[in-house]
């Protein structure tokens, strides 16, 4: 335990007691809520509190009285709020002091950015730190946060960065010299949790291993994944490499943490305290059936200021919903097949999650750096990939591609010198552009 950990705790702790200890206390409720469950009563109170307030105070949805039930409101997209921006905005943002920005940076879309009040940014954070804790994180420790950091954009203030004991991790670049000087950082700076995309975890993982770096002065205690799902073999490294399982995690710049991983357990525990899912069809507005893979929609109760009723997150999955012995309501996301752009079909029609394709790439670690499948029509793919042209063999990475897309897929290799990370610090290992799915 490190003194800089102790002294933020300690200062945030006193801090927030000399103001009620609100914080504090919509922490551990939200880490109850997540473990627990929540009451039907409560669902069905906070979609009530909700829905009348934006009848209320939302010029959109103060034109339209008939809707009475969730169900009558309609799915919006990020466009949709993109264009109705100022028509979803509240008629009381200008009454709620300072506004904070929720911003996505338009790696696989749009960029948007939601606008929320302080309660909202309370619970965004407070949110954040629920999930961790519940898998062990201890507030005040110094986490390293991967991202492709651009200077005027989304860096932080030195002192921002200090007051959160936050170390930027730029992976613009994930070379191995990039790779190399990201690693003596996480050393010398002693830096305990790594916060980072999956795509980035695959790759440090993936020198880690290669090069048989001595790890024995890190000080890593945790490691945290976001945004796309992560691939079982960079699970499987992680606890080889540093000794314990990495958290998997679910959720969007624009909401906060909507599902993690407690613990082995595969699945992702829904936060029903903050949020209300719903999986759709794929091809409507219309609830999928149990098990069926859909589209994530989600109703984020607190945002008084910018109000997201049935936000499609761009997202797929399955979800199972069920009550335990006491009557309270749990969810849990089975899978979570990514974004709807990133989701994949067979030359059958069935869709295949992210991983098989973050899969086929670490077979050929070492000789593909890089490759992107993108779907153009129901048998037709084209191959993006940036390799050591000398020690690959197309026909076997093909084979391997065709092993899940089907044999009679036809596939068009294009080589690149690279492909780049998104602005985000993402990596599409995917893409469709298959009109009939889209």
């Amino acid at each position: 335990m490190q003194t800089g950990e102790v002294l933020r705790r300690v200062v945030f702790n006193a801090l927030d007691a000399a103001k009620g200890g609100k914080l504090k206390k919509l922490k551990e409720v939200n880490k109850s809520k997540i473990i627990e469950g929540v009451t039907e009563e409560y669902i069905e109170r906070r979609t009530k509190v909700l829905l009348d307030y934006v009848k209320v105070h939302s010029p959109y949805y103060k034109n339209h009285p008939e809707w009475k039930e969730l169900s009558d409101f309609p799915v919006f997209t990020k466009g949709d709020y993109i264009e109705h921006y100022d028509e979803i905005l509240t008629d009381t943002s200008k009454e709620q002091g300072n506004l904070y920005k929720l911003s996505t940076s338009g790696s696989t879309g749009t960029p948007f950015t939601v606008l929320c009040d302080g309660n909202k940014m309370n619970r965004v954070n407070m949110n954040f730190i629920s999930c961790m804790e519940l898998n062990g994180f201890r507030m005040g420790m110094k986490r390293g946060e991967f991202r492709a950091w651009i200077k005027g954009k989304n860096t932080i203030s030195k002192w921002k960065s200090f007051k959160n004991n936050l170390i930027m991790i730029d992976i613009s670049n994930m070379g191995d010299e990039s790779l190399e000087g990201i690693c003596r950082d996480i050393e010398k700076k002693k830096i305990q949790v790594l916060v980072a995309y999956s795509s980035a975890l695959t790759a440090l993982t993936q020198y880690l291993e290669r090069t048989g770096r001595d790890m024995k002065k890190w000080k890593v205690e945790m490691v945290f994944s976001m945004g796309e799902a992560l691939p079982d073999a960079t699970y499987d490294l992680i606890k080889k490499l540093f000794g314990f399982s990495p958290v998997r995690s679910y959720g969007n710049n624009e909401n906060g943490f909507i599902g993690i991983q407690l613990g082995e357990d595969p699945e992702y525990t829904i936060d029903l305290y903050n949020f209300y899912p719903e999986i759709l069809k794929m091809d409507s507005d219309e609830p999928a059936e149990p098990g069926e893979l859909g589209r994530i929609v989600v109703t984020d109760y607190y945002n008084k200021t910018f109000p997201m009723v049935r936000y499609d997150t761009g997202d797929t999955g399955k979800i199972r919903m069920y009550r335990d012995e006491k009557g309270r309501v749990h969810g849990k996301f089975v899978e979570i097949y990514g974004r709807r752009g990133s989701l994949m079909y067979n030359c059958q029609g069935q869709p295949l999650s992210i991983h098989v394709f973050m899969n086929i790439l670490l077979k050929f670690e070492g000789i593909v750096h890089q490759a992107r499948c993108i779907q153009w029509e129901k048998t037709k793919y084209e191959l993006l990939i940036n390799a050591d042209r000398e020690k690959l063999d197309i026909e076997e990475v093909l084979a391997a591609y065709r092993s899940y897309l089907g044999e009679e897929a036809e596939i068009q290799v294009t080589y690149v010198d690279e492909l780049p990370i998104q602005a985000s610090g993402k990596f599409m290992v995917c893409e469709n552009r298959c009109a009939d799915y889209l």
